[in-house]
């Protein structure tokens, strides 16, 4: 049975909410790398299922709650993650038709290239200490745990009937 609700904003939410929640769970110090970014995840699902009502707003907007609430440079976070929302739409209609598969890879090459690589310059200008190798392994996990959030979010945006 379906639930008749008109755009579900909401659902939209709690999902960015989850995901936020997500990434500032506390892990022990060895998990601490192997952990998938679930805000950029979830912001290129959206942007691909909803370009219309997700963008880069949205991307600044988590970005700023998340540089809050990790304690990190204020800015950051939202300028990688208005950077993700960007590419995405640039090209979501050539990503929504590839296969799961694929859209990983995209997904990897996204959160590396727009992500990950402006952060670590970021980093540097600011003065902070250079990461180890380990910070490059997020944008595989994400890669990998990409097919099942991309499943689980389009169960939901189709239950509650997401448009």
């Amino acid at each position: 049975m379906k639930v008749t609700t008109p755009n579900a904003g909401w659902v939209i939410v709690l999902t960015f909410f989850i995901a936020i929640l997500l990434m500032i769970m506390p892990l022990p110090e060895w998990g601490q790398p192997l952990r998938p970014h679930w805000v950029a995840m979830v912001l290129v699902y959206w942007c691909l299922a909803l370009p219309s009502r997700i963008g880069i707003l949205s991307a600044w907007s988590c970005g700023l709650l998340l540089d809050v609430l990790s304690g990190t440079l204020l800015g950051e976070q939202a300028l990688a993650l208005s950077l993700v929302a960007y590419i995405t739409l640039w090209l979501h209609k050539r990503i929504r038709v590839k296969p799961l598969l694929h859209q990983a890879l995209i997904l990897f090459l996204i959160l590396l290239l727009a992500h990950h690589i402006p952060l670590l310059w970021i980093q540097g200008i600011s003065g902070q200490s250079i990461q180890s190798w380990t910070y490059w392994i997020t944008p595989f996990s994400s890669a990998l745990l990409w097919p099942v959030v991309f499943l689980l979010l389009r169960y939901v945006r189709r239950k509650f009937r997401v448009t």
